[in-house]
This record gives C-alpha cells, structure tokens and sequence, in this order.
C-alpha cells in the first residue's frame, strides 16, 4: 500500500515538474478537445447547410468541392416535382462575398413563393415581390444596423430592404434572400442554380427517395443529415483529414514532452532509484511508480486542459471570424475522448523513463551520487 501512494508523495515533493509536466500535457489535450469541438460545429453547421433547413434532401452536382460551386440546371425542378414521393422541389442559388458590408454573409437566390422561403418569419416588412428588393436575417439586419426601407448594396447594385426575418438556421439569419433571376444574373448562371431543396410526401422515406432521385438522376448528390454531409465534398473531406492530422499530431507532442519530462525526472533521481532497488524494490516496482507518476500527472493536464480546450474553441472561432459559420460544439463524448487521450498520453509518455529507471544499477547508481 505504501508503494501504491508513494508516486503521489513524490509528485507533492516536486510541485514545480509536476506543474510543468502537467501544463505540457494540458497543451497537447486542450488541442485536441478544441479541434473535436469545431470539428462537431462544422458537421452540424454541414447538416443544416446540405439539407437546407425545411427540405427533408438537398440535391448538389455530384463532386462539387462545396455547395457554392455546384451547378445545376433548373429544368430538373418540373422533372423532380413529377417523381413519385417528391411534394414540391425548389432551386437554391448561393452567392458569396457579394455584400461589401459583410463578406461572410450569404446571399440566397430563391423562388419567393417556394417551400423554403414560405417558413420565413418576419418581425418587419415583407417577403420581396420584385428583382430590386431583398429581406434580410435578423442577425445580419442587427450587424448592419439595417431597418425596412433601408438600401443594401449586392454585387454593387442597391436594393431595398422589404422585410427582416428569423427563421432559425444560423448562416440564413447571417444572411439575405434576393429573387433568383437577379442572383442568376449576378453569378451568370441562366437557367442554373447550384442546389435544389426537396420537401419530401408525407410517408416517403428519406432513404427511399434517395434511391429513386440516384436511378433518374445520375450525377446528383443526395444528402439527407449531416453525417452525409461532411462527406460530401472534397472541401468538407480535406478539413475532417486535417484535423485528424491535427490531433494526432497533438498526441505525439504531448506524448514527447511526457517522455522529455519523465526522462529528465529519473536522470535527476538514479540515486533515489538505486537506493530503493538496494532496500529490496523490483524492478516491476520502480518502473510502476514511474509510470504511475506519469499517468497521475497527465490527469491532473487533462483537468487544466479539458475546460481550456472548450474556452480555447470559441476563441479560435472568433479570431478566425468564423463564428457566422461555425459554433463550437462540445459533447460529453468528446470530453471523454480528450480525458482518455490525456492517459494515453500518460502512458505512452510513462514507458521508456519507466524502463530506464527499472534498469539502473544500484552499486552504479550510487557509486556516482
């Protein structure tokens, strides 16, 4: 039983390594949890990005690196609202960067008497009956100070705020919706779009549907929730790779900057190591408390690093500017990922100092103290 507690009187006796230690780990594992965090955020953020709020499937170009570079011809609106299970379909053109005053806003191209624009909720004005009109998200309207009757400029071209909406999903109350032949004139897309909403019968299902709209229509993309969604696009696929790449990477910092701490800590203590191998330890013993040493400490950079990482999300975010696409999501399951990590780290980073305490010589060892 004193073997079992001796590592924690060791760590008690050297606050310093230990908060040192600590601090490295709590480094590699509030990475982790930060990039898991806005990894959720973005598949979520993906979810209602692909299936397009009130549509039950969002039909893209089948490749297309994201939603905004899709293309699609409109005479497949008639051709889908024909389809058995299908109840309405309507063209969704996105345009990006077109509003000077905020760039990361999107502005929406969309039929005004479609499905989609039908759940706008209006606390002001209207919904545009005319190509020189737009209605404005209540977040957008917020950040630009704007009010119905005011002018806002897309594309250089003035148009006049009718109507301020909310409707719930985050980057369209960041957002604008013009009528869509004047937001094919602006991206030069005639008779395109770049994604279709479909709103689905009521006893269709999804997974049905997507069968059907796959056989007679070769070249789309059908998504339908958001684990779909961040496989989507080649865009969507390079970012989860990267933060894998990421964590892992994360991982063996964390791991090194253990096994550097620990080596330094059993160079420093040979002389301790060797007297407990003369009192009788073995080696399985020396190497334990090592390693015991080693995990304890990590533990206690997993509970610095945990509520750092969760802080340190929203703060990435923010300085990235982009929280008008993406909030951080933190999960309990994620927290568990980074806490079991945090062991790991202990572990792994435990193992070479352990087995160099377990092997020094105590006539050696304490000839050279």
């Amino acid at each position: 039983m004193t073997a079992l507690f001796a590592p924690l009187s060791s760590l008690r006796r050297r606050p310093g390594r230990t908060l040192l230690t600590a601090l490295g780990t709590a480094l590699g594992i509030a990475t982790i949890v930060a990039l898991l965090a806005v990894a959720g955020g973005a598949e979520h953020a993906a979810g209602e990005f692909y299936s397009l709020g009130a549509s039950d499937l969002g039909l893209f170009q089948k490749a297309a690196a994201d939603p905004t570079t899709s293309v699609l011809s409109t005479t497949l609106i008639p051709k889908l609202r024909r389809t058995p299970g299908i109840a309405d379909a309507t063209p969704l053109l996105l345009l990006v960067g077109e509003v000077s005053r905020a760039p990361g806003a999107i502005v929406f191209g969309a039929d005004p008497s479609g499905f989609l624009t039908q759940r706008l909720v209006f606390s002001s004005g209207r919904m545009l009956t005319s190509r020189r009109q737009i209605v404005v998200g209540d977040q957008l309207a917020r950040q630009l100070h704007l009010a119905v009757g005011d002018t806002l400029r897309v594309h250089g071209r003035p148009l006049t705020v009718v109507g301020i909406y909310h409707i719930g999903v985050a980057y369209q109350d960041q957002g604008a919706f013009v009528d869509m032949p004047l937001a094919q004139s602006i991206a030069g897309m005639d008779g395109e779009t770049t994604t279709i909403a479909v709103k689905l019968g009521v006893t269709e299902r999804p997974a049905a549907a997507k069968r059907t709209i796959a056989q007679r229509f070769p070249g789309l993309t059908v998504i339908a929730d958001a684990q779909e969604a961040t496989r989507a696009g080649a865009n969507a696929q390079l970012v989860s790779n990267a933060a894998l790449v990421i964590a892992v990477l994360a991982l063996l910092i964390g791991g090194i900057g253990v096994i550097n701490t620990m080596l330094m800590s059993v160079v420093e203590r040979r002389s301790e190591f060797a007297l407990l191998s003369a009192v009788g330890w073995s080696r399985w013993q020396v190497a334990g408390r090592v390693l015991v040493e080693g995990v304890v400490t990590t533990v206690i950079g997993a509970a610095i690093g945990l509520p750092v990482g969760v802080l340190g999300a929203d703060w990435l975010v923010s300085e990235l500017g982009a929280q008008e696409f993406v909030a951080p999501r933190t999960t309990a399951w994620g927290l568990g990922r980074g806490l079991l990590v945090g062991v790991l780290i202990g572990v792994l980073g435990g193992l070479y100092p352990a087995w160099r305490a377990a092997r020094v010589s105590p006539a050696q060892a304490l000839a050279q103290g």
